[in-house]
């Protein structure tokens, strides 16, 4: 009764979140006073992705916020960090709290059902393979993952070493973003031979990452008892 309670009260105060706050703006806010902290805002903006994991908050904005206020390789740390800490949090309310909820939600999945199978048996490797494939949310999954069998210390390390291409092409976006503005204001960091450079490593990161994420989708098909498609899984994924 007490765990039911408990949940019952954070989903409402999510839900008068989204409904009540200006959320998007919020963390534009947010993003602005962390480009302000100096040294301490690669670690605040970790730090803020525990509730954004816990509250369903896109992480997409986050991570491409870190791409324009930090750079590439100070942004990409800040987030792969963050976001396994925010995910790891989630799983254990998962496990804990939000149990019964997510158990009702998802034992009619018949994907999920498949993965709660081949856990069994692979746990670090289907944790990384749904970490890898995009039609998997993010959200949902980090929670999911909670009442299934798969081992903490599995969970976490699967889902960070998964998360990491996805991570980097977000961060890169969001640096780009950065970049395009200062070409279009007429202030060109580093020269224009620097923008090419950054280009071509822009390119580069989101051709790799797709080439991995077709990779992890047929090896994902391969692994599941049945097939699955990004409807049946839950859409994509928001991180």
């Amino acid at each position: 009764m007490w765990r039911a309670m408990t949940l019952v009260i954070l989903m409402a105060a999510i839900a008068a979140g989204f409904l009540f706050l200006p959320v998007a703006e919020s963390i534009q806010r947010f993003l602005g006073w962390v480009d302000g902290a100096g040294v301490w805002g690669p670690i605040i903006l970790a730090v803020a992705y525990t509730p954004a994991c816990i509250f369903y908050v896109p992480g997409w904005i986050l991570t491409m916020g870190a791409g324009f206020v930090f750079g590439v390789a100070w942004g990409s740390a800040a987030v792969s960090v963050g976001s396994v800490i925010g995910a790891s949090a989630a799983f254990l309310l998962g496990r804990t709290l939000a149990r019964d909820w997510i158990e009702f939600k998802m034992t009619s999945n018949s994907t999920f059902r498949a993965i709660d199978h081949a856990v069994e048996k692979y746990g670090f490797k289907i944790v990384l393979l749904t970490r890898l494939s995009p039609i998997f949310p993010f959200n949902l999954l980090n929670y999911a993952f909670g009442i299934t069998k798969v081992r903490f210390h599995d969970y976490a390390l699967a889902s960070w070493i998964g998360m990491f291409p996805g991570t980097v092409m977000y961060v890169y976006l969001g640096s780009a973003a950065k970049n395009l503005t200062e070409l279009a204001s007429g202030n060109i960091a580093g020269g224009t031979g620097r923008q090419i450079l950054f280009g071509f490593g822009l390119a580069a990161t989101i051709l790799l990452t797709v080439l991995v994420t077709r990779m992890a989708r047929k090896a994902m098909k391969e692994a599941l008892p049945v097939s699955f498609t990004p409807e049946a899984a839950g859409g994509p994924q928001s991180k």
